[in-house]
């Protein structure tokens, strides 16, 4: 007669750990196009200069 541990987790248990899960593609990514970050960059250089013509 099979005797199962108590300490053990179930199969449902082990699949819906977050660890255990596989990663989202793209989800954590940190990668940006040069079109990004040029875009960023007009961003920030115009907030830029409405900050000085405020001050």
């Amino acid at each position: 007669m099979p005797h199962q541990q108590h300490n053990e987790a179930s199969k449902s248990d082990v699949q819906t750990t977050k660890l255990n899960k596989l990663p989202v593609p793209g989800e954590a990514d940190t990668e940006f196009s040069a079109e990004q970050a040029a875009e960023a960059f007009e961003q920030n250089q115009s907030a830029n200069r409405a900050d000085e013509n405020q001050q």
